[in-house]
C-alpha cells in the first residue's frame, strides 16, 4: 500500500514539475474532446483544470442583414456562406426547437461526416470559439478519437488526420488519445491508471482496457445518444431534437416511465447498454493476450449518455448476466462525465514532450 501511495505521488509530481517547466516556456498544455454532440475542451489555469463546451451542431438559415444584425446584438455564434447564415454551437438547438427543425451536425458516428460540405467550415469555426492558437509555436494539445468501428477504419484515419492537421495550423503540436484511455487518465489516477474507461457520446461509444496507463483492449460501437434520439423520435412521432431536448431535462431510468417518449428512452436505452456490456465482452473473449492483474478492476463510464439518473445501475444489471474473462471491482460515474475525456486529454498532454 506504502508503495503505490509513492508511485502515486510521483506520478503527481512528475504532473506539477511538467507545468512548471511548460510555464516557464510560456507553453500551455490543452486537452479537448471532439465529439459528435459536443466539444470540450480543456486547460490548465491557477486555480485548477478550466473546461469549456460547445454544441457540435449548426443549423442554416436565409441571410437578411436584418437576421444578420439581430444575431450579432445577442452574441449568437454564426458565419457567413453564400445565401445563408449559419448558426452554429449552443445557440443551434433554439433555432431548431424554434422551426421545428432537425439541427445537422459536422460528425456522424463518431466521425467527421465527409459528405456533410459544411463540416469542416462549422466543425473549425465550432473549434475556435473554445481553444486560441497557440501562443508560442508548438504548444502541446491532445485530442480525442474513437476506436475504429468495424469497417470504418478508413474513415478514422481521415477523421484524425484531419484534426491533426487543423490543430497544427493553429500552432499546436498535436497528438491523438483514444477516448476511453481519456476516460481512464481523468479518473484511475488513483488506480495506477489501470482498469476499464468507457465513452458513451453522442455518436458511439468506446471503450478501452488499460495496464498501468497503457491500453491492451480498445473497442466502440457505432451507438450512442444520437442513435437513441432518432430510433425514439421515428416510433413516438417526435423530431430526434425535440426527443433530446426531454431526454436532457431529465430521464430517470430507475424508475417507471410515465408516458410513451420516456417508455421508448428506456428501451433504446436498454438496448444501448445491453449492447455495449456485449461489446466489452467479445473485445475481451476475442483478446489474444489478455494481460493478467493480481486484483478486481474497476470500470468508470463517462460520457453525456451516461448521465441519466439509473444508467450506472441498468449498466450493473447488463453486466451480471455475462462472464467477463477478469473480475470486476465496482462500476462508477466519472465524477463529471461531460468534461472526463477532456480533461483526461489534458492530462495526456502534460506528459507529452
Amino acid at each position: 500500500m506504502e508503495e503505490r501511495k509513492d508511485h502515486l505521488w510521483k506520478v503527481a509530481q512528475e504532473v506539477e514539475d511538467r507545468l512548471d517547466e511548460m510555464e516557464k516556456a510560456g507553453a500551455a498544455p490543452a486537452g479537448i474532446d471532439v465529439g459528435t454532440s459536443k466539444v470540450v475542451a480543456a486547460r490548465k489555469r491557477a486555480k485548477g483544470i478550466e473546461t469549456a463546451s460547445q454544441l457540435n451542431a449548426f443549423i442554416p438559415i436565409p441571410y437578411s442583414r436584418f437576421t444578420e444584425t439581430i444575431l450579432g446584438q445577442n452574441d449568437i455564434s454564426y458565419f457567413r456562406e453564400g445565401d445563408e447564415l449559419v448558426v452554429f454551437a449552443t445557440a443551434t438547438e433554439k433555432f431548431a426547437n424554434m422551426f421545428n427543425a432537425e439541427v445537422s451536425r459536422p460528425m456522424s458516428d463518431g466521425l467527421i461526416n465527409p459528405r456533410e460540405k459544411m463540416a469542416l467550415p462549422v466543425l473549425e469555426a465550432i473549434i475556435g470559439s473554445l481553444l486560441p492558437k497557440a501562443k508560442t509555436q508548438g504548444e502541446i494539445l491532445a485530442f480525442s478519437v474513437p476506436a475504429a468501428p468495424a469497417g470504418k477504419e478508413a474513415e478514422l484515419t481521415y477523421h484524425e488526420a484531419t484534426l491533426r492537421r487543423h490543430f497544427e495550423a493553429m500552432g499546436y503540436k498535436a497528438v491523438a488519445i483514444n477516448e476511453g484511455l481519456a476516460v481512464v487518465f481523468s479518473e484511475l489516477e488513483d488506480n495506477n491508471f489501470t482498469g476499464i474507461g468507457l465513452s458513451c457520446g453522442g455518436g458511439m461509444c468506446n471503450g478501452t482496457l488499460a495496464f498501468l496507463s497503457i491500453p491492451s483492449i480498445m473497442f466502440s460501437i457505432a451507438k450512442g445518444g444520437d442513435y437513441i434520439d432518432h430510433a425514439v423520435g421515428s416510433v413516438v412521432g417526435e423530431s430526434a431534437t425535440r426527443v433530446k431536448v426531454i431526454k436532457e431535462e431529465g430521464i430517470d431510468l430507475s424508475r417507471s416511465p410515465k408516458d410513451k417518449v420516456e417508455k421508448a428512452l428506456h428501451i433504446y436505452y436498454e438496448d444501448l447498454v445491453e449492447s455495449l456490456v456485449e461489446a466489452l465482452r467479445r473485445a475481451m473473449s476475442r483478446a489474444e493476450k489478455m494481460p493478467k492483474s493480481d486484483r478486481p478492476l474497476p470500470i468508470v463510464i463517462a460520457g453525456g449518455s451516461a448521465k441519466p439518473r439509473g444508467f450506472k445501475e441498468l449498466f450493473e444489471r447488463a453486466l451480471k448476466g455475462r462472464g467477463l474473462p477478469i473480475e470486476i471491482s465496482g462500476v462508477r460515474l466519472a465524477g463529471d462525465p461531460l468534461t472526463a475525456t477532456a480533461r483526461g486529454a489534458l492530462i495526456a498532454a502534460m506528459y507529452e514532450k
